[in-house]
């Protein structure tokens, strides 16, 4: 009890105690802020950029296919090189590939149509080949950040260690679409083009900071790739608990993979919505919609930022299973609550409207943490960066074409129909959890 006291005598004590904030996950949450500061600035907002460039729906829905198809390939063979050589060194190298991904995106504006004779290469095709790049340090190296806070946290807290980084990552996906909304505010170009210079700036910063900081000799090495046998035996050794968790958050994420990418063009171009505010001293500001999208995401994660800390403490009471469903059930039901809700709650301001929708949908990020800690939580020490690989490989996979379904139907039927499957879809893996999932048994 003494030691126990003597850990939380301070403030900041107290503060690191409540966060499992160990060195290498601080230095993991710095890092992880200056990234997905840089991921979020740019990420949620291609869609529309690549719309500037040329591209139709069809092609949007494509590039989400691509970005599911990274997200399946990378996070695997990201986490058997984070395990063989250590997180430190991994994510160094996976840090600067994406930091050339966004200078790819930015260079994609100066890049004229060229004519091969049998095919023309438009400009928003080096878009496409930035995020093969771009995505690195997020989708390669997750296997090392699961790793890392795994190796840093005690079993019974690592909801918590989730909810540090998490909460470093969201406060970024705060900031980043603000700075966005204000670059953009009467539209998209030319203030995206700052945009990704601020990205490629905070992605080297993110770089350095993890590189130096990092205590590389805390990493637990795991054994040689051993080729695809490896990966064989990796998918059929996944911990009993992730199976029903793993069938569950496949249908979630393939119903969030047919629409994520259209959430702008929902706002940009479907019911081309903006915001006006009058403001003491300031007057009347006129915001875009591709600026109003940037302040309906800043909302989204204020919401996030309030709940995911304090979810993960109460799933130490309640249990990471009830924390996970309610994750799940936002997720599944806000695409037809946002294709709907303007449309059949006419009586309600829309600019307001979206503004409470997108409140709602920051919950879904109260379950990451306790997500992310029934993953790895089960995996044996130095193979929570395979085990979390072979997970995300298994989803990532079964996604893939969620892109290019969603973007087919938003572009050649309807964006209702669209939206409207993606719920049921996600709804029908929300039920399934409920019934079948598992809870960490260091939870229970």
């Amino acid at each position: 009890m003494a030691q126990e006291q003597a850990e939380v005598a301070g403030p900041l004590d107290a503060f690191r105690q409540f966060f499992s904030l160990q060195r290498d996950v601080l230095v993991l949450s710095l890092a992880m802020f200056a990234f997905s500061l840089g991921f979020q600035m740019t990420n949620r907002f291609l869609p529309d950029y690549l719309v500037y460039l040329g591209a139709g729906g069809f092609v949007v829905g494509l590039f989400a296919t691509l970005g599911n198809v990274i997200g399946a390939v990378y996070p695997y063979y990201g986490g058997v090189v984070s395990d063989r050589v250590g997180s430190r060194y991994a994510l160094t190298v996976f840090g600067f590939l994406s930091t050339f991904g966004f200078a790819i995106w930015l260079g994609s504006a100066y890049v004229p149509a060229i004519d091969l004779g049998v095919v023309v290469l438009e400009p928003w095709v080096w878009v496409f080949v930035g995020l093969l790049v771009a995505q690195c340090w997020k989708s390669f190296g997750i296997g090392g950040h699961y790793a890392i806070v795994k190796q840093a946290t005690e079993p019974s807290r690592l909801a918590r260690g989730f909810a540090s980084t998490e909460t470093f990552r969201r406060t970024a996906f705060l900031i980043a679409p603000l700075i966005v909304a204000a670059l953009v505010a009467d539209e998209l170009m030319p203030g995206f083009l700052w945009v990704l210079v601020i990205a490629i700036v905070f992605a080297v910063l993110g770089t350095i900071v993890q590189h130096l900081l990092y205590e590389a000799d805390a990493d637990s090495v795991g054994k040689e790739f051993e080729g695809v046998g490896q990966i064989v035996g990796d998918l059929q050794a996944l911990p009993d608990p992730l199976r029903p968790l793993l069938v569950a958050d496949t249908f979630v994420r393939f119903a969030n993979g047919m629409v994520y990418a259209f959430f702008i063009l929902v706002i940009t171009q479907l019911l081309e919505i903006g915001l006006t505010l009058s403001l003491p001293l300031v007057g009347t500001i006129n915001l875009s919609p591709a600026a109003f999208f940037g302040v309906l995401l800043g909302v989204e994660m204020f919401v996030a930022l309030l709940t995911m800390a304090p979810t993960a403490k109460v799933a130490e009471y309640v249990g990471l299973k009830p924390v996970v469903g309610l994750g799940f059930f936002v997720y599944a039901i806000f695409p037809v609550l946002l294709i709907f809700g303007p449309q059949y709650l006419g009586g309600i301001d829309e600019a307001w409207l979206l503004v409470a929708l997108f409140a709602f949908s920051g919950l879904r990020f109260a379950g990451l943490p306790a997500h992310k800690a029934l993953v790895v939580g089960p995996a044996e020490q130095g193979a929570g960066g395979r085990v979390t690989g072979s997970y995300y490989l298994i989803r990532g996979a079964i996604v893939i074409p969620s892109g290019a379904l969603g973007g087919f139907l938003w572009q050649f039927v309807s964006p209702e129909l669209s939206f409207t499957i993606a719920t049921v879809v996600g709804m029908i893996g929300v039920v399934y959890f409920a019934l079948f999932g598992q809870e960490f048994e260091a939870y229970q």
